[in-house]
């Protein structure tokens, strides 16, 4: 039997990345509570391989043009809905023979937000008597939202390694909740009550991650076991389309390097992770601090051959030549570096700090230091215009870099969420705020975002044949060619072909019929005139 139980939730969607979805903010919850004397576990509905396929949700039937039809080229995007993990009907029945008499479920991100409350709902409906609590930023951003549905008895904003042993333990001795850091309830005539989010001051009084906790043979990378260690919280930063920097009340807060560490060093020997990705949001951001900690690294654990990452992207200005040569020493293969735009009126707009030269010096040193390279910009935020978002794909086309394309989407708590919805362009249902919903249709519209999101797997495309010594192909009609037989890549060759000579995006089946995606000419046209008078670098060295 079990005290408290803490879920994360199966979700719904066109694709799910196993390697970010390691529940480690439950494992971090998990220790406070643990710490505090009750017993816990923690049930992930997503460590397991089952998937099954689902009609598309009514609300996203404007997709179908777009996705309807399988594509087996290198330019695919998304195909089937399908939903993700445990069957809420198993995840019920976990709970109630958990015995928990108060089951914790995450709620993080606003498009994921029904299944959370699904999964609440099947927690009361085999086990009614329990309470639960549900967390997360969505729970954070729109706590009221949230306890419109009865199978929620509370909500936690903030940072539920501060909330969780208060609510654990006032529900054990029947206490007052008034006073409860973060807390939403109802009061006994109904009304809301909103107490103020709770933070951690200092995130190294607070235990380490319960990891053991976590089905960790599920998040193997290959042959390694991989982990997730967050070095701080929150960022000082004030980007208009985020909901976590400094227009959140979450503040920046740096761990202290012994604490991180050990943090590692728990993760390797018990655990055996060779692979481990900091979750930051700007974990090179202190340039003394993140020196240190790489000459720590590589002393403490140079002899693991670790394999690094910060997926969650590194800001270029802190990125100088002795930092890469550290990170490529202490580990690191790759750097994700977080751009934008090159556009500086864009730049402006998204209240960035103009980071386009540090961007090439970053590039310069990963090249260098025999690094590879991931440039993130966004594309469909309001007032974005499509050209500069053409002029970011050429700008990165003719640089040693992978182009990553990320579609706007409204993240609930940031500026741009308000803007967009001041300006009556947000959409209605939570499930579109993801970036596979192109949920924003303003100055950059829903056929254009798909239609340079497309352009950016024809980038990639062209690169990996530059880095795999194929020639690029010449342009060429090429009508009546039968393709089906060959491999993914002479497929993604030969549309390449009919690409280059007419702007227009193709896909095959797998029957091997070719066809014609639903794209905006114009937008294609002209990236393909620009196209032409640049020369195309490789993302290798």
């Amino acid at each position: 039997m079990t005290d408290i139980l803490l879920i994360q939730p199966p979700i719904r969607d066109f694709y799910l990345t196993c390697k970010r979805t390691v529940p480690y903010g439950l494992s971090c919850i998990a220790s406070s509570l643990i710490e505090a004397g009750f017993s816990v576990g923690i049930f992930d509905a997503l460590a397991t391989s089952k998937s099954h396929k689902l009609e598309f949700p009514s609300e996203m039937a404007y997709l179908d043009e777009y996705y309807g039809m399988e594509d087996l080229s290198p330019f695919a995007l998304f195909h089937n809905f399908k939903h993700f993990g445990y069957s809420f009907e198993h995840i019920g029945k976990e709970a109630a023979e958990s015995g928990a008499f108060l089951v914790g479920i995450s709620s993080l991100f606003t498009p994921y937000a029904d299944y959370a409350l699904k999964t609440a709902e099947s927690v009361k409906e085999f086990n009614p008597l329990c309470k639960t609590v549900l967390g997360g930023h969505h729970a954070t951003a729109l706590p009221n939202s949230v306890m419109e549905n009865k199978a929620v008895d509370y909500v936690i904003r903030g940072e539920g390694e501060v909330s969780m042993p208060f609510l654990a333990r006032a529900l054990r001795e029947n206490k007052s909740l008034d006073s409860i850091p973060g807390l939403v309830f109802r009061e006994n005539d109904g009304s809301i009550k909103v107490n103020k989010p709770a933070m951690m001051p200092d995130p190294d009084k607070y235990p380490l991650p319960a990891t053991g906790l976590l089905k960790n043979s599920f998040y193997m990378r290959g042959k390694l076991a991989s982990a997730v260690v967050s070095a701080s919280r929150g960022c000082p930063m004030k980007c208009s389309y985020c909901s976590v920097g400094a227009s959140s009340f979450l503040k920046y807060r740096r761990r202290s390097i012994e604490s991180v560490l050990e943090e590692m060093r728990k993760q390797i020997t018990l655990y055996n992770a060779r692979f481990i990705d900091f979750e930051d949001e700007n974990l090179s951001l202190d340039r003394k601090w993140f020196v240190t900690l790489l000459k720590e690294i590589i002393s403490r654990f140079g002899n693991k051959e670790l394999e690094l990452r910060a997926m969650n992207g590194l800001f270029p200005s802190s990125l100088d030549e002795e930092v890469v040569c550290l990170m490529k020493e202490a580990g690191f293969k790759a750097l994700n570096l977080s751009l934008g735009s090159f556009s500086a009126a864009q730049l402006e707009r998204f209240n960035r700090p103009d980071v386009r030269e540090s961007f090439d010096k970053a590039l310069f040193f990963a090249e260098k230091y025999h690094l590879q390279a991931v440039g993130y910009i966004i594309v469909g935020a309001p007032y974005q215009s499509p050209e500069d978002s053409i002029s970011d794909l050429i700008c990165l086309a003719e640089r040693r870099v992978l182009a990553g394309v990320s579609i706007f989407y409204p993240s609930p708590g940031s500026p741009d969420y308000d803007l967009c919805n001041e300006h009556e362009i947000l959409v209605k249902n939570y499930s579109l705020m993801r970036s596979t919903a192109f949920p924003v249709s303003h100055t950059t519209g829903r056929k254009q975002a798909v239609t340079i999101l497309r352009l950016g797997r024809i980038v990639n495309f062209m690169k990996y044949l530059i880095d795999n010594r194929h020639t690029i192909p010449e342009p060429s009609r090429c009508p009546e060619m039968d393709i089906s037989g060959t491999d993914r890549i002479e497929k993604g060759g030969k549309l390449l072909m009919m690409f280059l000579y007419d702007g227009k995006i193709r896909g095959i089946n797998r029957r091997g019929d070719i066809y014609e995606h639903i794209i905006c000419g114009e937008t294609a046209g002209e990236f393909l005139e620009r196209l032409k008078k640049v020369k195309i670098r490789g993302s290798l060295l």
